[in-house]
């Protein structure tokens, strides 16, 4: 009997370890610092916006306004790396019901696997949180398990995310083209969320509004 109680607090034991280890954080993982929320300020378009060429012409082209007076630093990294044509050339290698991502150099290669590892050569960019709700065609600033990660990766939401709310960059919005990003939202086959044929970006060019 005392045998058969020792064995059963043993396997609630490691239950319990086990649900507790679950909720550790990946050993490369960076601390999350406090970021703070701006509050109560409203999107202002700048003067200029992005236009995303997809390489494949049924998925066209998207047009994005950018605010500066939400995500100034995020805005210009984004800019910068367009004027640089670092994105020609990159593809939307992460789609799922929520979001289309892109803006990762190593997706230029031919190696599928390290899709959405990699960044710019330059420093990440803080983060520059808002109260601005994730809606459907938001570009927000995507980025790991440190709040001050972002770099070059960016996403645009299909549908209302609350749990993005002050959690993720807010930098700009689509203004035209959302019916192309819905194109390739349902781009298929995938292997994971990655589509298994590259939804490749011809070219991110910041022009006159």
């Amino acid at each position: 009997m005392f045998k058969n109680s020792a064995f059963i607090v043993l396997i609630i034991g490691l239950v319990f370890s086990l649900s507790c280890d679950g909720g550790k954080k990946p050993a490369n993982s960076k601390p999350a610092a406090n970021a703070e929320v701006k509050k109560g300020v409203q999107p202002v378009a700048d003067n200029e916006v992005a236009v995303i060429e997809m390489e494949q012409p049924a998925y066209g082209k998207i047009k994005i306004e950018l605010y500066s007076n939400i995500a100034p630093k995020m805005v210009e990294r984004f800019k910068q790396l367009a004027r640089e044509g670092v994105y020609n050339g990159t593809t939307f290698h992460r789609i799922n019901q929520s979001v289309v991502q892109g803006g990762d150099p190593l997706s230029k290669d031919n190696d599928p696997s390290n899709d959405g590892t990699g960044k710019s050569d330059k420093p990440d960019v803080p983060a520059e949180f808002s109260d601005i709700p994730y809606d459907t065609a938001i570009v927000g600033a995507a980025r790991g398990a440190d709040n001050n990660s972002a770099n070059s990766q960016f996403f645009i939401t299909l549908r209302r995310e609350q749990g993005f709310d002050n959690r993720y960059t807010i930098f700009g919005k689509v203004i035209e083209g959302m019916n192309n990003v819905m194109t390739i939202s349902g781009v298929s086959p995938k292997d994971g969320e990655r589509p298994v044929e590259p939804v490749r970006i011809k070219s991110v060019t910041i022009e006159p509004k």
